[in-house]
């Protein structure tokens, strides 16, 4: 099994900036990529950046493109996502994702392991 954590999260005002962190720990043999998706209250979850791990390649939702950073350690099995001028539509709870297949690293399909979400809320 594969356990993730995430950190960083908070209360913040918009145009802050947070840092979310991410660790995998448990039998991570091989990771293809990481990831984060958010999910706001009674909507969706939905993709908001990836990394494969080797290589680095990373995929950006549109919303959050030019503000958001996805990085990774990879022999600290951790992603970062470095989020630049909060708006108050960041408020959601973000999800850090990791899977050990090839797979659709844009989508929540592509991922077989998930941690328990850490809380941004952004006020205006």
């Amino acid at each position: 099994q594969v356990q993730l954590k995430e950190s960083g999260g908070g209360l913040v005002q918009a145009g802050a900036s947070v840092r979310l962190s991410c660790t995998a720990s448990g039998r991570t043999f091989s990771t293809y990529a990481m990831a984060w998706f958010r999910q706001a209250p009674g909507k969706e979850r939905e993709f908001v950046a990836a990394i494969r791990w080797i290589g680095g390649s990373t995929y950006y939702a549109d919303s959050v493109k030019g503000r958001f950073t996805i990085s990774r350690d990879n022999a600290k099995n951790t992603v970062y996502l470095q989020m630049n001028s909060l708006k108050p539509e960041d408020t959601a709870v973000y999800y850090c994702a990791a899977t050990y297949s090839y797979k659709v690293v844009t989508v929540m399909a592509g991922y077989d392991y998930w941690g328990q979400g850490t809380q941004v809320t952004v006020s205006s």
